[in-house]
């Protein structure tokens, strides 16, 4: 049986990060991600998505730009894919199947998402937030991905407590470690249509039965 075909875009740095693609590589080979790398894309030539792209056999594909609807579908072609994950990638994404294109984001949306909003911004954010009693958590969060950032219906939501005296780099490392938990496992859902959307329509989302990780 053929595997669903998956295309990662994961930036990383010029000298490290990547571990999320490096999870989904690793699940893929363990079975919890059923599905075929075709390739990852990344915006620095030799950081640490290339080193690990290199030492799993996974094709990489240098994006430096322009960042424009005809570029990313002319890498989606080029490989084959069929589905898109972001992973870590923090460039506005145009011009793909919304339906086919999802992102995985470390924090609350619509908070604590939107442009200007990943990474160590997120944590920030939500640690002031938390010492003003606005939240208690914060969370791993899944959506489909359109042409506004954060704006795609999400599917996945896994609060991540917020202990007293955390800062925003003792938050980011407790929500990367439950992005690493899940991220492949959700993927899968939706690489084989049990976790489902028709691109238009928020309402037409659909997830398993019994699936509770979906919203607040």
């Amino acid at each position: 049986m053929t595997k669903p075909k998956l295309l990662i875009f994961a930036a990383g740095s010029k000298d490290g990060g990547g571990s999320g693609f490096k999870e989904l590589v690793e699940n893929s080979k363990s079975g919890i991600l059923d599905a075929e790398i075709v390739a990852v894309v990344s915006n620095h030539e030799n950081g640490g998505v290339r080193k690990i792209a290199d030492e799993y056999g996974i094709k990489f594909i240098l994006f430096k730009g322009p960042y424009t609807a005809e570029e990313y579908q002319k890498i989606v072609r080029e490989t084959g894919a069929e589905w898109v994950s972001l992973s870590g990638w923090l460039k506005l994404v145009l011009g793909l199947d919304p339906k086919r294109t999802i992102n995985i984001h470390p924090g609350r949306i619509p908070q604590f998402g939107g442009s200007g909003m990943y990474g160590h911004f997120v944590h920030e954010a939500t640690i002031e937030a938390f010492k003003r009693g606005e939240v208690k958590t914060s969370a791993v969060t899944m959506h489909f991905a359109t042409e506004i950032y954060d704006d795609g219906p999400v599917f996945f939501v896994y609060p991540v407590w917020i202990i007293e005296g955390d800062t925003a780099e003792i938050l980011a490392q407790r929500v990367n470690k439950i992005e690493h938990g899940w991220q492949s496992y959700v993927t899968n859902l939706v690489v084989h249509e049990r976790i489902s959307w028709d691109g238009k329509n928020r309402n037409s989302l659909k997830v398993p039965d019994g699936y509770i990780f979906h919203r607040f």
